[in-house]
């Protein structure tokens, strides 16, 4: 399995979802940390976690339920994904994210 192919398809069709969602707007929610979490965070999210998952390597992501750490600290290896850097700027519409 060409995993690097499989991360840039995650990652182009997740740029794509959240530009779609950029350009028609989008809800702010907040997490528990107070932290903003919009639509695109949570569609690019869906989109990237189902490409990966096709690589049975498991996936820890921002925008995901945490995995305990009793769990994660068996694996040799695993996806690290934050699936809109810059939530703050995507907010702001500033194009810095």
């Amino acid at each position: 399995m060409d995993y690097l192919k499989l991360a840039l398809e995650a990652a182009v069709n997740a740029g794509d979802a959240i530009m779609g969602i950029y350009e028609r707007g989008f809800n702010i929610t907040y997490k528990k940390d107070s932290s903003p979490l919009t639509d695109a965070d949570l569609a690019s999210n869906e989109v990237i976690n189902s490409v990966l998952t096709l690589t049975n390597i498991p996936i820890i992501s921002e925008e995901s339920e945490e995995i305990e750490y009793s769990i994660r600290r068996h694996w040799d290896l695993c996806w690290i994904v934050d699936p809109l850097d810059g939530t703050k700027e995507f907010i702001k519409r500033n194009g810095e994210f």
